[in-house]
Parts: structure tokens; C-alpha cells; sequence
């Protein structure tokens, strides 16, 4: 069986957090798993690590999980989540606990969301060295402030996420195509890896199959360079996590065909 040379990240919770369906998530080729703390019970993540662990044996592979931090986020109504105004740090005490207990499950990555500059990045790992654990940090690129001071984010990250859905709570949603090409470019040049994430699949959260703009946006993410795609609600929430998984690897794969061989860097 062919697989793709991209990564597939899936978000696990209620839908996909049985093992009968992480495993088969898994075999077909959900690479990465992401845990989301802006929900969930310690206890029920603590259980989705176990289980993923599990899995990842069974299936003689490596699954990298990413803690995704919720940082300083509220509520948006119809327009989802942003950042709270008036915000002095991308850290909340929340975050700090969240990553307290990550760090004791020894995740491999940790995702930090609303990152305004390096400064931030650093904040983050210092926090880290007193806790006793450095890990890789994976700097969400969702508000105008990180895509201005990209290059510096990008200098202190250890990889890059373009989280397009709050992105587009801050810049005109026209912008958001060509803002994922120059950060995409930007991850590549300093060989770091990119995420590329948000809505890619969001209509199989009710249906068995993808809407042909859906099929489009992944196409267009691995032709930039997208070192991953995530899904978020679509294998969190979604009614076919699985069949989710199977057909972004597809898109992916027709993709690939398209493609010469360009460095992949993988989480």
C-alpha cells in the first residue's frame, strides 16, 4: 500500500477516542494526534494518551502527540474563538497547569496558540525548563500580529501551524489563500515543518464524503508544501472520523503524483 509522504494530524475526542476506531485511524495512515485542552478532563485526556500509546504499539509505529495549549481565548459567538483583548501574555495559569500534565505524560509536542512574537515562543520554553522538560513547540499562526513578525516566530519555533480559522478572524478572508503560501514558503526555506489547518474536511463532520472545494484545499496545501494537514472536528466530533482519514490520505496521495520529490519534514 502506497502512503503518503505528508502527515495526516487528527484531532482525537468523543468520536474517535474508542480504540476500535483510533486503530483503524491509525491504519489508515493518521500519522499524529492531537490532543485539544481547550476541552476535555484531564482524565479523559490522560485516557487518550494511554490509548494512543496502545495503538501506536499494536501498529509498530511512531504517533507523535501534540498538546494543543487553549491560551487566552473566548468565546466569539457565530465566529468561533479569538484571542482576548488587552492580552499581556499568550500563557494563561491554565496553560501552565495543561502543560504541566503534558509534560508528565511526556507528549512530544506542544502546540502554542495565539503566539504574538518569539518572545512568546521563549516565555513558553523557559516555563518548560522549570517544569523539567523541554519539548518542541509548534507556534500557531492565528492572529495579523505573528503573520507581521513571522520571521522571528519562525526563528524560534521548532515548527509552524497556520491555524486559518482564528487567522481569518484578523485578516480579510481573501488574504487567507496567500497568507498559507508565504508561511508555507517561509516553513520550507528554514526547514521547519508546517501544519496546515482548519475546516479542510469540515463537511464530513456530517457526511461520508468531502465537498470538491474540500478536495481542492488539501490538493492546494500539499502542492505549496505542506508538511501536514490536520483535521480538527472532523475526526474530534465528526460522524466518520475514519472514512475522514482515509479520504484526505487519497487527496493526498493524488497530490503527491503531481509533485517532484521536495523535502518533507516530518513531526
Amino acid at each position: 500500500m502506497k502512503i503518503s509522504r505528508a502527515q495526516i494530524v487528527a484531532t482525537i475526542g468523543p468520536a474517535s477516542g474508542k480504540p476500535a476506531v483510533l486503530r483503524r485511524m491509525i491504519a489508515h495512515q493518521a500519522d499524529v494526534i492531537r490532543l485539544n485542552f481547550s476541552h476535555g478532563s484531564y482524565e479523559q485526556h490522560e485516557r487518550f494518551i494511554h490509548m494512543i500509546r496502545t495503538e501506536a504499539r499494536r501498529a509498530r509505529r511512531k504517533i507523535p502527540i501534540i498538546q494543543d495549549l487553549s491560551g487566552p481565548r473566548v468565546k466569539g459567538g457565530t465566529s468561533g474563538h479569538h484571542v482576548a483583548k488587552y492580552v499581556h501574555s499568550s500563557i494563561t495559569e491554565k496553560d501552565v497547569r495543561d502543560l504541566e500534565f503534558g509534560l508528565f505524560h511526556d507528549v512530544e509536542y506542544v502546540a502554542m496558540s495565539y503566539v504574538g512574537s518569539a518572545a512568546d515562543i521563549l516565555h513558553l520554553r523557559s516555563i518548560m525548563r522549570q517544569l523539567g522538560s523541554v519539548k518542541p513547540i509548534i507556534a500557531k499562526i492565528e492572529r495579523k500580529v505573528a503573520v507581521d513578525r513571522l520571521p522571528e516566530i519562525m526563528k524560534a519555533a521548532d515548527a509552524i501551524m497556520i491555524a486559518r480559522g482564528d487567522l481569518a478572524n484578523e485578516v480579510p478572508l481573501g488574504e487567507i489563500p496567500f497568507i498559507e503560501k508565504s508561511i508555507i514558503h517561509a516553513a520550507k526555506k528554514a526547514k521547519k515543518p508546517v501544519i496546515t489547518a482548519t475546516q479542510m474536511m469540515l463537511s464530513m463532520v456530517n457526511n461520508p464524503s468531502p465537498t470538491r472545494a474540500e478536495a481542492t484545499d488539501v490538493a492546494y496545501a500539499i502542492s505549496l508544501g505542506s508538511d501536514a494537514v490536520m483535521l480538527s472536528e472532523e475526526s474530534a466530533v465528526g460522524k466518520y472520523p475514519v472514512q475522514t482519514v482515509i479520504q484526505m490520505e487519497k487527496i493526498i496521495l493524488a497530490a503527491e503524483k503531481h509533485l517532484g520529490k521536495s523535502a518533507i519534514h516530518r513531526l
